[in-house]
């Protein structure tokens, strides 16, 4: 399912930062605090929450509201940083990841928004919006949930991380146990099962949205590849970012290491910026995505043509 040169990235990026351990405790903690308003602003975003990353960022520091938004959207805001607060002392802990675990997180999820409903298995038929898909009977969610969590603590492992964690997130949202919430727990189990396995947070950016939503009804068809690969890119770009963070500069880097656009990068070479921006999309291409827009190096590009010949 994980595209080839996707994993090899992945696994080599990962082996990199292994090697760094520890990691220095002052770029880590930076990285966390920076991680956790991204998390949590893109994470609320996806689900309709209007407030801004800067918005965001201003409740997390100072507590303060902002005026226009609605008393709901503060507590997604702050709940759900008690649930990734949560989720890291699982980690720590190294605490398995069960179906009584996502209940305990989706009851911080939706604490002061909908105290009747956090934390318990919905009783009520629902509907996805924009979906075809339809969840189960509210009958059938516990048999199906410890089915998943017989899934996770089994057959599973014999998947790659990204894979397990994927297809994790993928069945918790076809299930839809819960009345609301559901795309913020998937999300927070997924990276649950992530960095006990010593991967950072995975961070699925709310421009991406329509692309989640498209590969997610791809899972629910039977085809889970493009979800397990958007999943992967995402990882990909975290470990990056790890990577910058965590390794001492003593040179600027060279030229052909370098950051830069797509336009940039496809001169001088075979390829448009547009059949770049397709490779990066695939995950065929090592590029990571700076708000809305790709970045790779001249070093991936000469990677790839040397790989296709």
């Amino acid at each position: 399912m994980l595209q080839k040169r996707l994993q090899e990235r992945i696994d080599r990026k990962k082996a990199a930062l292994d090697s760094l351990r520890p990691l220095p405790a002052a770029a880590v903690q930076r990285l966390q605090e920076e991680m956790l308003v991204e998390w949590i602003y893109h994470s609320n975003a996806i689900e309709g929450n209007t407030l801004t990353l800067q918005e965001t960022r201003l409740i997390l520091e100072t507590g303060l509201t902002i005026g226009g938004k609605s008393l709901r959207e503060h507590f997604e805001v702050t709940n759900h940083r008690s649930a990734i607060h949560f989720v890291q002392a699982l980690v720590e802990n190294r605490q398995p990841l069960t179906p009584l675990l996502v209940r305990q997180i989706h009851q911080l999820v939706l604490a002061q928004i909908d105290d009747e409903n956090a934390g318990q298995y919905r009783r009520l038929p629902v509907r996805i919006a924009g979906s075809t898909h339809t969840p189960p009977d509210a009958r059938k969610i516990e048999r199906l949930m410890l089915e998943w969590g017989d899934w996770v603590d089994g057959e599973s492992y014999s998947l790659h991380l990204v894979e397990r964690a994927a297809l994790a997130h993928h069945g918790l949202v076809k299930i839809h146990p819960f009345i609301d919430g559901n795309g913020r727990t998937a999300r927070l189990a997924m990276n649950l099962l992530s960095m006990q396995n010593g991967y950072p947070p995975t961070i699925i950016q709310q421009n991406s949205r329509g692309q989640y939503y498209r590969v997610l009804a791809h899972a629910d068809s039977q085809n889970p590849a493009p979800l397990v690969n958007f999943v992967g890119r995402a990882v990909e770009r975290s470990l990056t970012l790890y990577i910058e963070a965590c390794t001492p500069r003593i040179s600027p880097r060279s030229a052909e290491n370098e950051w830069i656009s797509l336009a940039k990068a496809a001169e001088g070479t075979p390829y448009s910026q547009e059949y770049l921006s397709l490779l990066a999309r695939t995950g065929r291409l090592e590029a990571v995505k700076r708000g809305r827009n790709w970045v790779t190096t001249r070093q991936a590009v000469e990677a790839y043509r040397v790989s296709v010949g």
